[in-house]
């Protein structure tokens, strides 16, 4: 099972890069429409995804080489802190609808996903 959370970790992490950079092109040339606000809340769900897609492949590779369970643990609040603070922004940002706690909730899930990896590579397995 372990292998198989590594992998999806790595995966994820790859296309959740894929959709930044996806996104950043549709932001250059196809959201003219937003006002400079919305533009705005849409560059921070780009900086979070952009920043932490790339993590998210860590915790993958580390939790493979020695990283145990807490880089295994910190793969799955990433990925659930991407979905829950990135979504939020993106729907916030394009449709003006906010899920209410949802992007507090991702945030914070993001910054305990880099706690774990902090403590995943103290402990090791």
């Amino acid at each position: 099972m372990t292998g198989y959370l590594d992998r999806l970790w790595i995966g994820l992490g790859a296309l959740a890069g894929l959709g930044a950079v996806a996104l950043s092109a549709w932001d250059a040339h196809g959201l003219g429409w937003l006002t400079p606000a919305a533009h705005a809340i849409f560059a921070r769900g780009l900086t979070m995804q952009g920043w932490h897609a790339p993590v998210l492949v860590l915790a993958g590779v580390w939790g493979a080489r020695g990283g145990g369970g807490a880089a295994r643990l910190a793969g799955l609040c990433f990925a659930a802190g991407l979905l829950a603070f990135c979504g939020d922004v993106y729907l916030l940002s394009l449709d003006g609808i906010s899920l209410g706690m949802v992007a507090p909730v991702g945030g914070v899930l993001l910054m305990l996903g880099w706690a774990l990896l902090a403590l995943s590579a103290v402990r090791g397995r």
